[in-house]
């Protein structure tokens, strides 16, 4: 049976009314297995991870009507049954604009459960208050740069035939990075910019293949999610390293970002929340 939720039936690319009212119904949760199923991912995952999600348009009032403000992390696991779809979210947020409530606790418990019965999942929610607002800092993803090399790019659509290892040479264990991730949202058309940083141990992969592959989500139409768990699945297909993480750092859409990171090692914590600078 077909989930009623389909990015074709989302608020995506649709005149929308921005409700000054809290309501929970606005969240439009689709099921992530769809995708997972095009990788022919069933069953036990390959992998582990969270969505972070960081927004910078929260507001509501307190009892007296006078506004409040914050700035709130989401981190929904991966193995969720469910993506929320990211016009939702900012409708849902932007409907606590007019809300009065007993303190920023009240908004965190609220938030809390409306999003982990939309994600399918307990989804953690901090707020960060502007009284704290410099304890927050920005910082770059580390590794080696693909984009100094200067390659020839043929084809903008992901092809993961591209990408392998050297498995005669010794193994290695390596982070790599690129910023020229940019993919489509798959209903509006939209640009997604990002960074990419991969994580391996294994044989060697063979970088200008890897940067060709990245490069070629330009013209690709997916979710920040499903492109992240692509990259993640065609890698380890392709190279078969023993060791993998992936993450990706996109820049803002509607006061939100949305962060990606999938690993299939243990010691391969949840990464650093940092704030790049495009974001």
């Amino acid at each position: 049976m077909m989930h009623p939720n389909s990015p074709d039936t989302s608020p995506l690319g649709k005149a929308s009314a921005y409700p000054c009212a809290y309501d929970p119904t606005l969240l439009f949760p689709i099921p992530r297995q769809a995708k997972r199923d095009e990788l022919g991912l069933q069953g036990t995952l390959p992998f582990f991870g969270i969505d972070i999600w960081n927004a910078y348009e929260v507001s509501w009032l307190n009892q007296r009507g006078k506004p409040q403000i914050a700035i709130a992390t989401f981190m929904i696991p991966a193995d969720s049954a469910n993506i929320i779809e990211s016009k939702s979210f900012k409708l849902y947020l932007n409907s606590f604009n007019q809300t009065r409530l007993d303190d920023q606790q009240a908004l965190v418990d609220i938030v809390q459960k409306d999003l982990s019965l939309a994600a399918g999942a307990s989804v953690q929610v901090t707020l960060t208050e502007p009284g704290a607002f410099s304890g927050l800092h920005m910082g770059e993803l580390s590794g080696l740069l693909l984009d100094r090399l200067d390659i020839e790019v043929v084809d903008h659509h992901p092809n993961p035939a591209l990408l392998f290892a050297n498995h005669e040479e010794a193994m290695v264990e390596e982070t790599l990075l690129s910023h020229l991730l940019k993919s489509n949202c798959p209903v509006t058309g939209q640009p997604d910019w990002g960074s990419v940083q991969i994580h391996y141990a294994g044989a060697p992969i063979n970088q200008e293949a890897l940067l060709k592959y990245l490069i070629g989500f330009r013209e690709h139409n997916e979710f920040h999610e499903q492109c992240v768990e692509r990259i993640f699945v065609d890698i380890l297909r392709q190279c078969k390293p023993q060791k993998l993480s992936v993450y990706a750092r996109y820049t803002r859409r509607g006061g939100l970002d949305i962060n990606p990171w999938r690993s299939n090692f243990s010691a391969g914590r949840a990464p650093s929340n940092l704030r790049n600078a495009r974001q």
